[in-house]
């Protein structure tokens, strides 16, 4: 990272559009986040995922920073000064996993059991990683930009079935 690379707790910001962006690595990521509770970020408004798959060049990363093609987006209030905090962790897709906010967060377990099953984003530490949203016998993540569209056969509740 340059010297013009402004920095908060050791980890790169940026401020588009006059929001605070952190860009901590995933061996940043807890302990961040526990710093950011110390200073009155309890609560944890959103935790979600994107998946970059036809995106591999952005350029709205810092300096240092290195796209990957899953990003774990996590939102942080703090109710005394109003502020809002957002984090955006590059997480590989060769081994998408980072570590459980659970401990820190414990409202964050639906959160992160809904991005493992629509993006398979693992969570070290996570009291119970299963499916969420689609049964669990399901092939795959939905939300991926890989995954087919279209090829999920609905049937509604009480409607006919047209063979």
């Amino acid at each position: 990272m340059s010297d013009e690379t402004e920095l908060v707790h050791g980890v790169a910001v940026t401020r588009p559009r006059g929001e605070t962006v952190l860009h901590p690595s995933r061996e940043q990521y807890v302990v961040l986040i526990s710093t950011l509770v110390d200073e009155g970020y309890l609560m944890c408004v959103d935790l979600t995922a994107a998946d970059y798959l036809r995106h591999p060049g952005r350029t709205d990363l810092p300096e240092g920073i290195e796209p990957e093609r899953f990003e774990l987006v996590v939102g942080l209030l703090n109710h005394g000064t109003r502020h809002r905090i957002r984090l955006r962790i590059q997480v590989p897709e060769d081994d998408p996993t980072v570590a459980t906010l659970f401990e820190l967060h414990p409202g964050t377990e639906a959160l992160e059991r809904e991005v493992f099953d629509m993006f398979g984003i693992g969570f070290d530490g996570h009291p119970d990683l299963t499916r969420i949203l689609m049964p669990e016998d399901w092939q795959g993540h939905p939300l991926r930009r890989d995954y087919a569209v279209g090829s999920i056969p609905v049937q509604f509740k009480g409607a006919p079935s047209h063979r």
